[in-house]
């Protein structure tokens, strides 16, 4: 999932993966919080049936069988070619990610509103995971895993420039090694992984926070391991990746 304050056409075309830029009707199609759980499953354990999202999702199989057939009529997701039959289809999600959010959907209150909708929907779902993971990982994962994984933290002054540099940087270099691991052949052990990235100017700042005449960041780092985590997207524009 990727997050970016610039949303022009031609940054858009920059990025090592495709962008999708809602338009109000298929924005609007998406904001149901059913059909964004939909999408996340979708995305976090790959191709589904509307019975399996439904256990999933503790929905029944006939309300996510619905969901997902408006969902299509809108491309967020699609029939697995080759694989189901007519009692049974497999749906998947195409690959790339989606604009949830631009100037020109915050320029009419309903787009924006549903612009809301469906980022708290995916914010809900991703607090939830990670906090799952803070309280229940050491009970539940081996040393090695728990060992791999890690929840970080940092804190830095920079200009709109700087973080936009940064954003790119760092969102360009984890989508190249995200797709040497989908390049390889399912390695014995696999398990699904949710991978979080923040970078964001913080709001309401008091002033006296801050000096304008300090030049140089002033870094304050906190990094823990997940046998003993202790820490914490949801700002405009924002993108959803599986």
């Amino acid at each position: 999932m990727a997050t970016k304050p610039n949303t022009e056409t031609a940054d858009l075309q920059d990025l090592p993966y495709p962008v999708r830029k809602m338009d109000p009707a298929s924005l609007k199609a998406l904001a149901h919080p059913l059909r964004v759980q939909i999408l996340e499953m979708l995305s976090r354990y790959g191709a589904q049936t509307a019975c399996s999202l439904g256990e999933l999702l503790g929905e029944s199989s006939g309300s996510t069988s619905y969901h997902l057939r408006q969902l299509a009529k809108h491309d967020f997701v699609r029939e697995v070619e080759g694989k189901g039959t007519a009692r049974e289809r497999w749906w998947e999600r195409p690959r790339g990610a989606i604009e949830v959010s631009s100037p020109e959907l915050a320029s009419s209150p309903a787009t924006q509103e549903a612009s809301r909708l469906v980022n708290r929907e995916f914010e809900h779902r991703r607090q939830a995971v990670l906090a799952d993971f803070m309280a229940h990982g050491a009970d539940t994962l081996d040393r090695g895993w728990l060992e791999a994984a890690i929840v970080s933290t940092a804190n830095v002054r920079m200009n709109e420039e700087q973080l936009a540099a940064y954003t790119r940087a760092m969102d360009a270099y984890s989508y190249r090694l995200l797709e040497e691991i989908r390049s390889e052949d399912e390695q014995e052990g696999a398990r699904p992984v949710q991978i979080h990235f923040n970078a964001f100017p913080i709001l309401g700042v008091p002033a006296s926070a801050g000096s304008r005449g300090q030049r140089k960041a002033q870094p304050a780092e906190h990094t823990a391991k997940a046998e003993s985590i202790t820490t914490q997207q949801s700002m405009s524009p924002e993108r959803k990746e599986p």
